[in-house]
C-alpha cells in the first residue's frame, strides 16, 4: 500500500512545529501500517480491532494532552489534533476509541477527579491497561442531555445508582464508566466499574455506521458504588458538556481526516479512469468537484490551527469549538459523496474507503452534539438570543 502524501494546498505544513509535524507523521504511519491493511475487514464483520489499542497507547495516543506525570504525551491542541485527523483517515472507529478514552474518560477524571482518582487511573487509562467509556445520553434525552432521568441516591457509604445509557462507545468492553447522574437534582459525574453488581453494558447490534466501533447501552439497576467514585468536583450540567467540547474539538480534525482520504482517493481516481478516450480528470465537472473537495479541506485545516492555538492559549470558547465541529463534519460529508460520485459504481466497493467513511460520518455528524444544535449554539452566540425551544 502507497503511503500517504497528505492534502496541503496551502503549505499548512510550514505552520506547524517540529513536534506537531513529528506526531502527525508518527500517527500517520501507523494508520497506513497498521490500520488501513485490516480496518475493512472489521468493518465488514462488525469488529473492533483491539489488536491496535495497546499500539496506540505505545505511542501516547490516549489522554495525550494530559500531563507526563500520569504516564501522558504532555502533546500542545495542535499536535493533539492532528493525531486525531490520522487517527479519523484511517476509520472513524479508531478515532471515536481514542476520543473517548482520553477526552471522556481520561479530562473528567483529571479535571473533576480527587488526587487518588487521578493517582489510580490516569496511568492505568494511558496504558490502555483499563479502558473507559463515558455515559451521558438517554433513549429519550440526547440533545437535550439536561433532562437526564438516571439517579444516585446516598446510602451508607455507598451511592445507589438507577438508569439507563445509550449509545456508548466503547461500553461493552470498558473496565469504567464515568455516568453522569442526578444527585438531589444536581448532576455529577460517578465512575463505575465494570463486574459492579446491577450494572451491565450489553452492545448495540444492526448498525449500517460505526461499524467498527463497541457502541453500546448501559443498565443501572440498584447498582451500588462506593463514596469514592464520586468525582468530587464535578457539580452540574456544565462539566459533563465540558467533556463534550474536549471530543468535539478532536472531531472537528478528525472529520478532516476522512476528508483527506475521499479526496486522495477521488483524485487519484479521476486521473487515472479512462472515458471516451481521456481520463474523467478532464472534464469540466469532475474539476468542479475536486476543487470544492480541495477548497474545503483548505479551510478546516486553517480553522482547526486557529481553534488549536486558541485553545493552547487558552482563549477557545466552547461556541469556537461548535463552529469547528459543524462546519467541518458537513464540508466531510460532503466531499464523501462527490467522492463517491466521482468513482461511480466502484465508490461502493470496499476496495476504496469511500463508502465506509461516508457511513461513519452520518454518525459523526449526529453524536456530540447534532449539526443543528451546533448551529443553534453558534446563533445564541452571536445573536444574544437562545432559540433551543
Amino acid at each position: 500500500m502507497a503511503k500517504f502524501q497528505g492534502v496541503d494546498y496551502y503549505d499548512f505544513d510550514g505552520l506547524l512545529n517540529e513536534e506537531e509535524l513529528l506526531a502527525r507523521d508518527t500517527i500517520r504511519d501507523f494508520v497506513d501500517e497498521q490500520v488501513l491493511p485490516i480496518i475493512e475487514h472489521h468493518n465488514q464483520a462488525a469488529t473492533f480491532p483491539t489488536e491496535l489499542v495497546p499500539k496506540m497507547a505505545e505511542l501516547g495516543v490516549l489522554g495525550a494532552t494530559l500531563p507526563e506525570q500520569y504516564g501522558c504525551a504532555g502533546m500542545n491542541n495542535v499536535a493533539y489534533g492532528l493525531v486525531m485527523q490520522e487517527l479519523e483517515r484511517g476509520d472513524s472507529a479508531i478515532r471515536s476509541f481514542a476520543s473517548v478514552q482520553s477526552a471522556l474518560v481520561m479530562y473528567p477524571i483529571f479535571t473533576f477527579g480527587s488526587d487518588e482518582q487521578k493517582n489510580r487511573w490516569l496511568p492505568l487509562l494511558a496504558k490502555a491497561e483499563k479502558i473507559g467509556c463515558f455515559g451521558l445520553t438517554e433513549p429519550d434525552f440526547g440533545s437535550n442531555p439536561g433532562g437526564l432521568i438516571t439517579r444516585a441516591e446516598r446510602k451508607s457509604g455507598c451511592f445507589v445508582l438507577n438508569g439507563a445509557k445509550m449509545w456508548i462507545t466503547n461500553g461493552t468492553i470498558a473496565d469504567v464508566a464515568v455516568v453522569w447522574s442526578k444527585l438531589d437534582g444536581v448532576i455529577h459525574g460517578f465512575l463505575v466499574e465494570k463486574g459492579t453488581k446491577g450494572f451491565t453494558a450489553p452492545e448495540m447490534k444492526g448498525k449500517h455506521s460505526l461499524r467498527a466501533s463497541v457502541t453500546s447501552e448501559l443498565v443501572l439497576q440498584d447498582c451500588e458504588i462506593p463514596e469514592e467514585n464520586l468525582l468530587p468536583n464535578s457539580k452540574g450540567l456544565k462539566c459533563a458538556l465540558m467533556c463534550l467540547d474536549q471530543a468535539r474539538y478532536g472531531i472537528a480534525w478528525g472529520a478532516i481526516g476522512a476528508a483527506m482520504a475521499c479526496y486522495d482517493v477521488a483524485l487519484q481516481y479521476a486521473k487515472s479512469r479512462i472515458q471516451f478516450d481521456k481520463p474523467v480528470a478532464s472534464y469540466q465537472l469532475v474539476q468542479s468537484e475536486l476543487v470544492y473537495m480541495i477548497t474545503e479541506i483548505t479551510k478546516a485545516q486553517l480553522l482547526c490551527l486557529q481553534l488549536g492555538r486558541l485553545k493552547d492559549q487558552g482563549k477557545a470558547r466552547h461556541t469556537h469549538v461548535s463552529l469547528a465541529k459543524r462546519n467541518n463534519v458537513e464540508i466531510a460529508l460532503n466531499i464523501a459523496r462527490k467522492a463517491r460520485d466521482i468513482l461511480g459504481a466502484n465508490g461502493i466497493l470496499d476496495e476504496y474507503p469511500v463508502m465506509r467513511h461516508m457511513n461513519n460520518l452520518e454518525s459523526v455528524k449526529t453524536y456530540e452534539g447534532t449539526h443543528n444544535m451546533h448551529t443553534l449554539i453558534v446563533g445564541e452566540d452571536i445573536t444574544g438570543i437562545p432559540a433551543f425551544t
